[in-house]
């Protein structure tokens, strides 16, 4: 069982139970502040149950998980190397990237800091690189997926993740947070395009095993087409008129 104690120093034991009480007591935290990913983590934790030990089995027979296992290469420590990727050329999934994290001010170690704050896992050497490269990869499938960091862009991508990884951890994030949103905003396309997220997620590849250093020095629309990636209309159509609606809105406040 879990400890209580949820501090960084806090390690959650390897297991394949569902911990509710925990998750529930992270999600009431991030509804409070949407901008504490720590409660993310500590939520995808609490439930995962076995998704996390079968995807990494699956994983660790891949030609990319087998590459990684004996490299032992962070996909962190590549992502960080600002002057590598933007010395790939222009178009390709790298500068995509590069552009992408300067654009919003990210770091692949802030999610890394994120990890720490919701607590550790007890794992094995191979099992904690595989959840680091999960990890990792999430502004990587954002520029992929053409998903954004607004509120329905991040519960997009989660519902892709969740048809990719299947915790049931993010599918408690998505329904809670779609739900708060429809009752903000009175838009119920919302679940619309969650739910297009998720379809998207069950018809591309399987991209924990992808081989994603490779891909950065391809052109992003060469990655999307091999990834099975398909255009989000209905995130697209809802995130713009959102927008028109706040830009509408801000002339009048302002009066």
């Amino acid at each position: 069982m879990a400890s209580a104690d949820m501090s960084p120093e806090a390690e959650i034991p390897q297991s394949n139970w569902y911990q509710p009480r925990l998750a529930m007591k992270a999600m009431a935290k991030l509804m409070e502040d949407p901008e504490d990913t720590a409660q993310v983590f500590r939520i995808i934790r609490a439930m995962s149950g076995p998704s996390r030990q079968k995807s990494f089995k699956r994983f660790i027979k891949s030609p990319v998980g087998r590459r990684v296992m004996a490299t032992r290469q962070e996909l962190a420590t590549v992502l960080n190397d600002r002057d590598a990727l933007r010395a790939m050329p222009d178009g390709s999934l790298g500068r995509a990237y590069l552009e992408f994290v300067e654009r919003e001010n990210l770091s692949a170690d802030g999610l890394k800091q994120a990890n720490v704050e919701g607590g550790r896992w007890t794992l094995t050497k191979d099992q904690e690189l595989y959840s680091n490269r999960t990890r990792d990869m999430h502004d990587l499938w954002h520029v992929t997926t053409g998903y954004g960091r607004d509120g329905l862009g991040e519960l997009s991508l989660l519902a892709f993740s969740f048809a990719q990884l299947g915790n049931i951890g993010i599918a408690m994030i998505i329904y809670f947070g779609t739900r708060g949103g429809v009752r903000e905003s009175g838009d119920k396309r919302l679940w619309k395009a969650v739910w297009e997220g998720f379809r998207n997620g069950r018809r591309a590849t399987w991209w924990a095993g992808e081989d994603w250093e490779g891909l950065l020095h391809a052109p992003l629309e060469d990655v999307r087409k091999q990834l099975g990636v398909v255009r989000p209309d209905t995130y697209r159509k809802v995130f713009a008129d959102h927008l028109a609606a706040a830009q509408a809105q801000a002339p009048a406040q302002a009066a």
